[in-house]
């Protein structure tokens, strides 16, 4: 099922505002974790891991984002005069 466009706009800000803060507490968080247990990355596999965690958050959440810049297209057209 698809979701209507102000509904897209909706969730997208949420997401946003707060559902990616906690994503990066959460990344930054197994980070340290695993650095912990296994010691330090070198500084290419730091680099490495923090790029792909910081496309990872956006894959299941595409379909969410995408069109939301875009004028509503169930919207009426403007009166021309």
């Amino acid at each position: 099922m698809a979701l209507k466009y102000r509904t897209r706009r909706r969730l997208s800000l949420l997401v946003l505002v707060l559902g990616l803060p906690a994503y990066i507490v959460v990344a930054i968080s197994a980070v340290a974790w695993a650095e912990a247990r296994w010691g330090m990355m070198p500084w290419w596999g730091a680099v490495l891991t923090y790029l792909v965690l910081g496309v990872l958050w956006i894959v299941p959440l595409k379909p969410i984002f995408i069109g939301v810049g875009k004028p509503d297209p169930d919207a009426d057209p403007p009166e021309q005069k």
